[in-house]
C-alpha cells in the first residue's frame, strides 16, 4: 500500500520550515560577515562561543523535538484536546533548564574558556560574547516549544514570520552596535550577542501573540497551566530525554571539533567559522525536509500508517537530494564570489575555498542521512536514535582527532570528516528502519 502523504504534501509541509531557515541563516551571515570584518580573534571567538552557546540550548531544542513527536502523534489520533497539556508540562520543565543553565554559564563561563581555549585572545573575547548572549536562554527555550507546537500540527507557516522578525532585528542591531552606526560606540563582538539576545526576544513576542490568535485555544487546551503534574512531565521526558542528550552530544561534538581546530591557530579557527556558516546555509533544505520528517512519521504512525513509512522517507530524502543538488551546483560554481560575502581576508579566502569544495560534496550524503536519522526519531524511538548520534560521534571524532594529531594533513583533510560524519550516521539509521521493531511503538 502506498502512503496517502504527496510529493506535494511533503513540500508544503517543509517550504515554511526552509524559507524560515533562510531567514534564520541571514542572522549566521551577517553575524560572520560582520565579525569577519572586525577582525580573525572576534570572527574565531565568535564561532567557539556561538557553537558553546547552540550545545547548551540543546537541551531545550532536544525537548521541543520530544514534544513535537507527542503533538503530532496526539494530531494524529485526533486527541486534539491533549495537546495543551503537553505544551504546559513542558513549561515547567524549561523554564528552571533555562535558569541552572544561566547560572552555570553566568558564574563559571569565564573559568570554562580558559581552560578549553589555547589562545588568550579568543578566550577573553569568547568570555565577553558569552556574558551577553547567555542571557537568551530564557527565551530561546520557549522559542523551541512553540516551534514544536505548530511543528506538531502541520502548522509550518509561522516559522517564516518569526524568523523574519529575528532577522529584522538581528540584523539591524549588529550593523548599529557592532560598527558603532546612529550615535553608538562601536561595541564588537559584544554587539553581536546583544543583537542576538534581543532577536530572541522579538520571536518569543511573536509566537506568543500568533499563536493566541490563530490557534483554538479552547480546542487545544492551550495557556491553562494547572500546576505541574510530574506524571505527565516523566511521560514527555521518556520521549524527549534521549533527544535532548542526543541534540547536545552533536552540537558538543561539533564543538569540539572546532576546539581541535583552534588549537591548531588563530587563522585555521577563523576559516572553519566562515566554512560552518555557508555550511548552514547549504543544508538549509535538509533541516527543513528532517523537521517535516519527524512531523509526517510520527502522524501517520498515529493514524495507524505505520507500513507506509518507509515509503514516506524514501520520497522526502529524493526532495532532499534535489534541492541540495540545485544548492551545490552554485557554491562549486562560484566559491571565491561566495568566501568573499564573509570576508575580505584573502588568507581565509584562499584557506576557505577547497574546503568547500569538500563540504559541497559531504552535503549530498547528508541530504539522505539526516532524512534517514529523523526517520527513526519520529517513529519515537529517541532512545535508538540517541545510540544512533552517539556512536556516531565517536567515530567521527576519533577520525577528526587522528588527523589533527598524528598527520600532517592541512585543515581541508580535516574536514573531510564530514563525509564519515554523514555515511555512518545515515548507515546505522537505514539499518533501523528496516531490522528495528519501532512499528507499533507507543508515545
Amino acid at each position: 500500500m502506498k502512503t496517502s502523504i504527496t510529493y506535494k504534501d511533503i513540500w508544503v509541509l517543509s517550504l515554511p520550515i526552509i524559507i524560515g531557515s533562510i531567514a534564520q541563516n541571514i542572522i549566521n551571515v551577517t553575524d560572520t560577515a560582520f565579525l569577519g570584518r572586525v577582525g580573525q580573534i572576534e570572527l574565531g571567538a565568535g564561532a567557539i562561543a556561538g557553537m558553546f552557546y547552540y550545545a547548551i540550548t540543546m537541551l531545550g531544542w532536544g525537548f521541543g523535538v520530544g514534544a513535537q513527536i507527542i503533538i503530532a502523534r496526539r494530531f494524529g489520533e485526533g486527541n486534539i484536546n491533549k495537546i495543551g497539556q503537553v505544551v504546559g508540562q513542558s513549561v515547567f520543565f524549561l523554564i528552571p533548564l533555562a535558569l541552572s543553565v544561566w547560572l552555570m554559564m553566568f558564574f563559571g563561563g569565564e573559568s570554562v574558556f580558559n581552560i578549553i581555549l589555547k589562545s588568550p585572545n579568543i578566550a577573553k573575547a569568547s568570555t565577553e560574547y558569552m556574558d551577553i548572549r547567555i542571557f537568551g536562554i530564557f527565551f530561546v527555550v520557549i522559542n523551541y516549544l512553540y516551534r514544536a507546537l505548530h511543528l506538531g500540527i502541520g502548522r509550518t507557516k509561522i516559522i517564516i514570520y518569526t524568523t523574519i522578525v529575528m532577522a529584522i532585528v538581528n540584523v539591524g542591531l549588529d550593523y548599529i552596535l557592532i560598527f558603532g552606526k546612529f550615535g553608538f560606540e562601536p561595541m564588537g563582538i559584544k554587539g553581536a550577542a546583544i543583537a542576538s539576545v534581543a532577536a530572541e526576544v522579538a520571536a518569543l513576542i511573536y509566537f506568543i501573540v500568533y499563536t493566541y490568535i490563530k490557534l483554538p485555544i479552547k480546542e487545544y487546551h492551550l495557556f491553562q497551566f494547572n500546576g505541574v503534574d510530574f506524571t505527565k512531565m516523566l511521560e514527555i521526558l521518556k520521549v524527549a530525554f534521549p533527544v535532548m542528550i542526543q541534540n547536545f552530544v552533536a552540537i558538543s561534538g561539533w564543538f569540539v571539533f572546532f576546539l581541535l581546530i583552534e588549537h591548531l591557530g588563530e587563522l585555521p579557527i577563523a576559516v572553519s567559522n566562515v566554512i560552518r556558516s555557508v555550511y548552514i546555509v547549504i543544508l538549509i533544505p535538509i533541516m527543513g525536509f528532517s523537521s517535516a520528517t519527524n512531523t509526517l512519521v510520527s502522524q501517520e504512525i498515529g493514524r495507524g500508517n505505520s507500513n507506509n513509512i518507509l515509503n514516506l522517507i524514501h520520497k522526502i530524502s529524493l526532495l532532499s537530494v534535489i534541492s541540495i543538488l540545485a544548492i551545490v551546483a552554485l557554491s562549486v560554481t562560484f566559491p571565491y564570489e561566495i568566501m568573499r560575502i564573509y570576508t575580505n581576508d584573502p588568507a581565509i579566502i584562499k584557506a576557505g575555498v577547497p574546503i568547500l569544495y569538500t563540504i559541497s560534496g559531504a552535503s549530498i550524503l547528508l541530504s539522505i542521512s539526516v532524512i534517514l536519522f529523523n526517520g527513526v526519531s519520529g517513529t519515537g524511538s529517541t532512545k535508538k536514535a540517541f545510540i544512533i548520534e552517539s556512536t556516531t560521534i565517536v567515530i567521527y571524532l576519533s577520525y577528526v582527532y587522528a588527523i589533527a594529531n598524528f598527520t600532517n594533513s592541512t585543515i581541508t583533510t580535516i574536514w573531510t570528516s564530514e563525509y564519515i560524519y554523514a555515511i555512518f550516521l545515515g548507515g546505522f539509521s537505514y539499518w533501523y528502519l528496516l531490522k528495528g521493531k519501532w512499528h507499533n511503538k507507543k508515545v
